[in-house]
């Protein structure tokens, strides 16, 4: 239903705008794919959550997790329910996770610190990891990117020393560690996912 109503949608913007070619009709459904699609899919993350007991703990997840996403990136399933499933595990899972886990100060910092290296090292090679619908070609523009996500990633993990509430804690460095996972190589294989930029640099090379 949802790709029956995105196509209907960009087929008439695509006669209504001039200079809509078909790969820039493919960025515009995909768009609308996200932006229709998310709305429900909304709705239902909360209602887990509240039923999971881990409203308040869901939004602090959300809060720590989507501004190092945003531009560290992660692979996108192709499916609604799939999308659905992970996304649920993914911010729902980790602060109902983080309730049972307890470490001490030194095992705080063991984990701090190598979340944070883990981090550093899927930025380095694979931030920021886009898709082969919304590819981040170019090159200035992956370096502030890459930049921004080393950035945050450390403001995140150390900000995330000073907590005292155990929850949150756990949810600040479980948050870094899975989405770091999520940019990697791996992660991008067993969803069937490609990097974008890449897709674009062999389809250079073809031409060349």
């Amino acid at each position: 239903m949802i790709d029956s109503i995105c196509n209907d949608l960009t087929k008439k913007i695509q006669k209504k705008v001039e200079g809509i070619d078909e790969e820039k009709a493919e960025i515009i459904d995909y768009g609308l794919h996200l932006l229709i699609g998310e709305i429900p899919k909304t709705f239902v993350f909360i209602a887990v959550a509240a039923l999971l007991g881990v409203l308040k703990e869901f939004f602090i997840t959300v809060c720590v997790i989507f501004p190092y996403r945003a531009f560290s990136g992660g692979f996108h399933l192709k499916t609604h329910l799939g999308c659905i499933i992970l996304t649920s595990l993914m911010y729902c899972g980790i602060p109902l996770a983080s309730k049972y886990i307890v470490l001490n100060t030194v095992a705080k910092y063991i984990v701090v610190t190598c979340t944070w290296i883990f981090g550093m090292i899927m930025c380095k090679l694979y931030a920021p990891a886009d898709t082969q619908y919304v590819p981040v070609l170019r090159s200035k523009e992956r370096k502030i990117r890459q930049n921004t996500s080393y950035i945050l990633l450390t403001i995140i993990l150390s900000a995330g020393t000073f907590v005292n509430n155990t929850v949150v804690f756990n949810i600040i460095w479980l948050g870094m560690l899975v989405q770091s996972m999520m940019i990697s190589r791996l992660a991008y294989k067993l969803t069937n996912n490609q990097y974008g930029h890449e897709l674009y640099e062999q389809s250079k090379e073809a031409v060349n």
